[in-house]
């Protein structure tokens, strides 16, 4: 009789504790916005693209922006850590790309302007300001320069961050010639080579008059500069 007592108290016990059932749903029940799945699907693939290191504040800002219409912080492409990189902590081409494609229709841009789009995108600090640092810049930047400035800090000589603005900034498609405009291709030369200091001027004005002469249509690649001979020292 006491077993008796014991089971059924232990199975009065179980029903008092058990959860409740879960509520059932039939399709015709949940109600899916027909737009959810391909901005669900459009975040993901800008995510991996990106690869944010802060996934929420990165989800937080590329969702405001998708709100009020404003251009989102998005790599075209995911890049690889070359393998000298533990972690791809600073800054790349696709990430200086982003910010040229957010920033360059004003020629003249704030700190404020500059740091808040540098933070989206989740980038150190203090690149920053050793970048702002070497181009003296005040409380307004010209992009441009700036830009030519984040390409030097990609890594390299004046040729090499050359390479890699013609790269960012070409039109053509990805793995073509990577062609700018010449006289784009000049301001920038002409900026970096007058930062470094140890390139003659009339080094500089023969190599972009070599340069010009080579270039078709006005266009420089390359593949034109980089068959000369650097000039940022003189031969």
């Amino acid at each position: 009789m006491a077993t008796l007592l014991l089971r059924q108290a232990c199975e009065d016990r179980r029903e008092i504790v058990m959860p409740p059932p879960e509520t059932m749903y039939c399709a015709q029940q949940i109600n899916i916005p027909p737009e959810l799945p391909n901005i669900l699907k459009q975040f993901t693939k800008a995510a991996i693209k990106t690869q944010p290191c802060d996934v929420l504040q990165w989800a937080a800002d590329y969702f405001s922006a998708l709100s009020k219409g404003q251009g989102i912080s998005v790599k075209e492409r995911l890049e690889m850590p070359v393998a000298t990189q533990k972690t791809d902590t600073g800054l790349t081409p696709g990430l200086l790309k982003i910010l040229h494609q957010q920033l360059a229709s004003n020629k003249i841009i704030t700190k404020e302007e500059l740091l808040w789009k540098w933070k989206d995108l989740c980038l150190p600090i203090e690149q920053l300001d050793t970048i702002l640092a070497l181009g003296n810049f005040s409380e307004n930047v010209n992009w441009m320069q700036f830009f030519a400035l984040g390409c030097s800090a990609l890594g390299g000589a004046i040729m090499s961050a050359l390479k890699h603005a013609c790269e960012i900034l070409t039109e053509d498609s990805e793995g073509g010639s990577a062609q700018i405009p010449f006289d784009t291709f000049q301001r920038l030369y002409r900026y970096l080579a007058h930062l470094d200091g140890e390139i003659p001027k009339e080094q500089i004005d023969s190599f972009l008059h070599r340069l010009e002469e080579e270039c078709q249509g006005g266009m420089v690649e390359p593949s034109d500069f980089t068959s000369f001979r650097s000039a940022e020292k003189s031969e």
